[in-house]
């Protein structure tokens, strides 16, 4: 296999995958169940920095015209974009937190990168990181469950998780220091393999299981490629529910690859696993095997109007329909826009500039003429002719829903 391949996360963890049932299986007595990971969870930060927990799991303000509040986490909703630039202001973006956002000193903040895959295993300061040349990058973060929810609304399916509908994702101008930059200062060999980052957020607890900070393990070939510790977010220092003082922004990759407030990174001449690469992130349901199936990759095709949920039209009056569309495979190629349920399509006109291939903006008229409920559909179709399907693939976590989404709306008399 071409080391060039492990860029890909399918192809990454197809391998590591394959590699941890056959130690799982070769094991004495009966095979542990899929994410018994306990050995894995050991404590690997000796020096951390001074840090205090928020009353609240969010610091930042949650404005109701701004959120809906899923617990630790906050989605953004669609409506506070219209009018905004293609990036995603900061205090609109989203949340996602397994536990809650840490209060990190950067004057005690250390990076920290360690293991058998370096020769000079070393700390870095927020004041050094800031110092180094920087790389400026215009990336899409998105939640693996963005969607969730339709599979309950539209497919009438039960599946576990935060109940997104599309606000779990947002697209931002990151400014940092390249990985590869860093782990070339430490010494790396040629023999690492794997490299794993780990948040200094509080430990996440499930079902009365301790699996430690939030970590994943990502190839040394993704690692040295494109892989970003940002610090400043929109021309800003990094806020706190964003990962301040340091973060990893993973383009392409599902958001779990891209771990805020980052304090070290374990680098490995053998293979790494997590919780977050067993146990959670890969496909399970009726349609998998027993050990999960395909891993959450690269994020799907999916679009989405700059329109609150049931929002009101008047008959008679000529309308500009404005939303996005995005992919985690390259740009958008076209975008289509039905008003009757999905009867009828027509093209949207896309505009604005493309900084990345993240997402597109677009827009289409609508004069609806008679009063009643409307169902509004946007489709889209990516640069490599993937596209929006009726239905969803099934999985019991509810990631990566791609199906068109139906958003309701209601016409008025005039």
């Amino acid at each position: 296999m071409d080391l060039d391949d492990l860029t890909s996360e399918a192809v990454y963890d197809q391998v590591r995958m394959e590699g941890w049932l056959r130690a799982r299986n070769a094991g004495p007595g009966r095979p542990c169940p899929l994410g018994d990971v306990a050995p894995l969870i050991v404590p690997l930060v000796r020096r951390r920095p001074r840090r205090s927990a928020p009353a609240s799991p969010i610091v930042k303000p949650l404005p109701p015209e701004l959120f809906t509040r899923h617990g630790s986490c906050a989605e953004m909703r669609w409506e506070s974009m219209l009018g905004q630039g293609y990036h995603v202001p900061n205090d609109r973006f989203f949340v996602r937190n397994h536990t809650s956002t840490p209060l990190i000193d950067p004057g005690t903040w250390r990076l920290r990168l360690h293991g058998d895959g370096l020769r000079l295993p070393r700390e870095f300061t927020y004041a050094e990181l800031r110092a180094m040349p920087s790389t400026t990058l215009d990336a899409a973060i998105e939640c693996a469950g963005n969607g969730r929810a339709f599979f309950a609304t539209q497919q009438n399916q039960d599946v576990r998780g935060t109940p997104w509908r599309l606000g779990g994702i947002g697209v931002a101008r990151w400014r940092g220091v390249r990985l590869a930059e860093l782990l070339e200062r430490a010494g790396l060999t040629p023999e690492a393999v794997d490299v794993m980052p780990r948040g200094l957020d509080p430990e996440y607890v499930e079902e009365g299981a301790n699996l430690g900070r939030v970590r994943r393990p990502l190839p040394v070939a993704k690692a040295v490629k494109d892989v970003l510790v940002a610090y400043d977010m929109n021309d800003e220092p990094l806020p706190p529910d964003h990962g301040f003082p340091a973060r990893l922004v993973v383009p392409g990759w599902s958001g779990i690859s891209s771990i805020k407030w980052v304090g070290d990174v374990e680098v490995s001449t053998t293979p790494l696993l997590s919780p977050w690469s067993t146990r959670f992130y890969r496909m399970f349901g009726p349609d998998f095997p027993p050990e999960g199936g395909k891993p959450v990759t690269s994020q799907v095709v999916k679009s989405a109007f700059e329109l609150p949920w049931d929002a009101t039209f008047r008959a008679g009056r000529r309308y500009v329909l404005r939303g996005r569309s995005w992919s985690g495979n390259g740009h958008i190629g076209r975008v289509e826009v039905s008003t009757d349920g999905g009867l009828t399509w027509r093209r949207a006109l896309m505009h604005g500039p493309r900084l990345a291939p993240a997402w597109a903006r677009w827009h289409a008229e609508w004069s609806p003429t008679r009063p009643g409920p409307y169902v509004l559909m946007a489709r889209a179709v990516d640069e490599h002719g993937r596209g929006q399907p009726d239905v969803s693939v099934y999985n019991t976590h509810g990631y990566l829903f791609d199906a068109v989404v139906r958003h309701p709306v209601t016409v008025t008399r005039w």
